[in-house]
């Protein structure tokens, strides 16, 4: 199980210190159960000092597919890799709605990540209309198609699925426990056509859409959901720390 938390553009230096030294406590006994904290950039430095020698991994929220050049306001994989970072969000429906994010994008982030030796975080996941029209499946396959092309992965760990259904982000609607068993269960068959079972059985795929204390229970019992990528949820450390016990409860 892996637990993750997207703080998204939140918490000035102090909160996002105090935050991650309650995660740090909240956390301290997740047995099998691997967490991880995204902050937004600014805070990526002071929180590795923080966060050190402690279980909780660094992640940031974004990154460039270049490694470096002229690209102002940007941030490359070796530059997040320096500050500590073991994980990266890639493909967020945040960044292709309000960001111009294409799948071609994204597929160029993700191999960059992988060269340098960052874990990608791959986002996947429908809006309300596609889903009302019978067209999730289509729309997630199409994602993790392009988002994985020309891609080999010989290690499970080396890389991350987050399927998060548009709709249900920020909203407190959350698809129902069939409803993201039935997608994640066709992104676990994706990842064997292209990766083959052995692989592809150990690659985390989490559930991304408004998973709080009160549904994480009943979404991580699915057999197909190993974890979640939390969002408000995660700003709170109490919150975020409940959500890592119960998938201690029920990891597998």
């Amino acid at each position: 199980m892996l637990i993750a938390g997207n703080w998204k553009m939140h918490l000035d230096a102090r909160g996002a210190n105090e935050l991650a030294r309650g995660v740090m406590d909240a956390t301290a006994d997740a047995g099998p159960v691997q967490v991880a904290v995204c902050p937004p950039y600014v805070h990526l430095g002071a929180l590795s000092s923080t966060l050190k020698n402690s279980r909780v991994r660094l992640g940031a929220q974004n990154m460039h597919s270049a490694d470096k050049g002229p690209f102002t306001g940007e941030i490359s994989a070796s530059m997040l890799l320096s500050v500590g970072c073991h994980y990266v969000i890639l493909g967020h429906s945040e960044r292709r709605q309000k960001f111009g994010e294409t799948d071609a994008s994204v597929n160029a982030k993700v191999k960059r990540a992988l060269r340098t030796g960052l874990v990608p975080i791959i986002c996947v996941g429908e809006h309300l209309r596609e889903r009302s029209a019978g067209a999730e499946k289509e729309v997630v396959a199409s994602q993790i198609k392009f988002a994985l092309e020309d891609l080999k992965l010989v290690a499970p760990n080396a890389l991350v699925i987050a399927y998060e259904p548009v709709w249900a982000i920020g909203t407190g609607k959350t698809a129902t426990p069939g409803q993201a068993q039935e997608i994640h269960a066709l992104i676990r068959s994706l990842l064997v056509r292209q990766f083959g079972g052995e692989v592809a059985s150990g690659v985390h795929i989490l559930y991304g859409g408004s998973m709080n204390p009160g549904n994480a229970r009943e979404l991580l019992v699915q057999p197909d959901v190993d974890g979640g990528l939390i969002g408000g949820a995660s700003l709170k450390a109490e919150d975020f720390g409940a959500i890592v016990e119960i998938a201690q409860s029920v990891s597998r």
